[in-house]
């Protein structure tokens, strides 16, 4: 990594201190520990930034640099996020966490999971059960991870407080930096006897069911997000939520479009001709409807208030079927006579009836 600020902000060195804050703030957002986790090369990258920053942000140390050329580096400062981690936050608010010690419980892990409902479940809504494996409290030492007759106890590293803290010397000075304790991962206590049911974390994983309510009108691919149902945090931290992606299952008749219900209805050729009364099946139960004299194929009628109940408000969506004129192709000589007979009385040009085999080896001679 480049040692010289002005290279490292990607400024010239006659830069003005607007363009120096303008660049530290668009590398600072770049190279943040938090929008790139688990990635050292990032973090090391944000540590040379806000070193860099924090040389040419100030006219005195700047102006040593230009004349001695050598101020350290940015590995000389430790933990970035104490002191000069404040410049960022400073600049950006607390939008980015930093490693300070956790000053409350920490939260548990959100989960996902999937739930399969049946088409009409998923219309009119309903109680399902789910299964998740997911943390729980431990019951045993009451989720303080201590075993029993014992507690927590300050970290004597230091000294509760969850940082440790150190001086270097500088071109610049004394610097003061500060880190999370490693001896007690920030937390400011230890569990020197930790409860052998949940090893000191507080929390067991386990298999867990429970009911949810599923409101009517949820559309396959909806997620549901349920607070406080995902994974309990270590030494009884809050639980995180769960998101479940609702899965629904196809219908033998009926698709969805929006809050309406579409179905394809077969009907003779003869009843779209005549006009008929049926009697069809909807999610509601048997509905009879008319077909008029003279209904063609792909026209489509409307039941009202018979499609899927709206998720926010009320009323419901509607039931829309499609008629399909069916054409008979099994025809007996009778009914093909008939036919031909009222195609004829409409001056309808048809197609001549079929001879057979024999038929057509005469008229080829003929």
């Amino acid at each position: 990594m480049s040692s010289d600020p002005y290279e490292v902000l990607q400024v010239q060195r006659n830069a003005s201190t607007e363009e120096i804050k303008k660049s530290y703030r668009r590398l600072a957002r770049e190279y943040h520990p938090d929008a790139n986790p688990d990635d050292p090369e990032a973090e090391e990258k944000f540590k040379e930034v806000a070193f860099a920053y924090e040389v040419l942000s100030d006219p005195e140390k700047r102006s040593r640099y230009d004349r001695f050329g050598d101020v350290g580096s940015a590995s000389s400062m430790g933990d970035p996020f104490g002191g000069i981690g404040d410049i960022f936050e400073s600049f950006f608010g607390s939008g980015f966490s930093q490693s300070r010690r956790r000053t409350g419980p920490i939260q548990g892990q959100d989960l996902e999971t999937s739930l399969h409902l049946e088409f009409a479940e998923a219309v009119f809504g309903c109680e399902k059960e789910i299964g998740i494996k997911t943390a729980l409290a431990c019951t045993a030492c009451e989720a303080t991870g201590a075993s029993e007759g014992s507690s927590r106890e300050t970290c004597t590293s230091c000294n509760g407080s969850g940082q440790v803290q150190q001086v270097r010397q500088s071109l610049l000075g004394q610097m003061m930096t500060s880190a999370a304790c490693n001896a007690c991962g920030g937390m400011g206590w230890v569990i020197p006897d930790p409860c052998e049911e949940c090893g000191g974390e507080g929390r067991n994983v386990v298999d867990d069911s429970f009911s949810v309510q599923v409101t009517a009108g949820v559309d396959d691919g909806t997620t549901l997000r349920l607070t406080g149902r995902g994974a309990v945090g270590p030494w009884g931290g809050p639980a995180g939520d769960l998101y479940v992606q609702i899965r629904v299952q196809d219908h033998q008749y009926f698709e969805r479009s929006g809050y309406d219900l579409m179905r394809r209805l077969p009907v003779q050729m003869t009843q779209a001709i005549l006009g008929v009364e049926m009697e069809i099946e909807t999610l509601d139960g048997s509905e009879t409807i008319v077909i008029p004299k003279g209904t063609e194929s792909g026209q489509v009628m409307r039941i009202r208030g018979r499609g899927v109940p709206h998720l926010q408000g009320r009323g419901r969506g509607d039931l829309l079927i499609e008629v399909i004129v069916e054409t008979p192709k099994d025809l007996t000589p009778a009914e093909e006579k008939f036919i031909r007979d009222f195609a004829g009385s409409r001056d309808d040009e048809v197609s001549p009836p079929d001879e057979g085999i024999i038929g057509k080896f005469r008229s080829a001679f003929s």
